[in-house]
């Protein structure tokens, strides 16, 4: 008895040390993954027909939109205003190529290219790459909190 006695002690500390972390939170399900999934397709219609109060209660209230070559872009009026002063977008394709998260956050990233119309000139077109953070809302919804992008053109000189 006097032998087991260390043993029967190292499990139950083992059983008591699990007992006292705290929960993991869940991992996205299939749902999640597919409302994230349609988020992303609303954004490139949005952003296609110019529907911007549309595209910017895509954001959370106090979303961060970060822009390459700008300033950050603090809260969903102003996410809205900048892209509204943006040339318009005439072509768009968004491609994911991961949604991870746990719990009531998730990130996205992957690729996209589009065609912007430039007043007086050709169109530019440009391919780069992005990082969305989504925090899920209290109604179930998945609208980003954190948005940045970046293209892979190198800046002229």
């Amino acid at each position: 008895m006097t032998r087991r006695l260390p043993t029967v002690l190292a499990v139950g500390v083992i059983f008591a040390s699990s007992a006292c972390q705290p929960p993991q939170p869940e991992v996205l399900s299939e749902a999640d993954r597919e409302a994230i999934r349609a988020v992303s397709q609303q954004w490139t219609e949005r952003i296609l027909a110019r529907d911007f109060a549309g595209l910017a209660a895509l954001y959370s209230e106090d979303a961060v939109f970060m822009p390459p070559n700008e300033p950050a872009v603090d809260g969903r009026a102003n996410i809205q205003a900048w892209m509204e002063s943006f040339p318009p977008v005439t072509a768009m394709d968004l491609q994911i190529v991961e949604i991870e998260g746990r719990g009531d956050l998730a990130y996205v990233w992957g690729s996209y290219t589009l065609t912007v119309a430039m007043p007086g000139a050709e169109p530019v077109e440009d391919t780069g790459k992005f990082i969305e953070i989504r925090r899920r809302a209290p109604d179930g919804t998945w609208p980003l909190a954190r948005d940045i992008f970046n293209s892979d053109i190198p800046v002229p000189e």
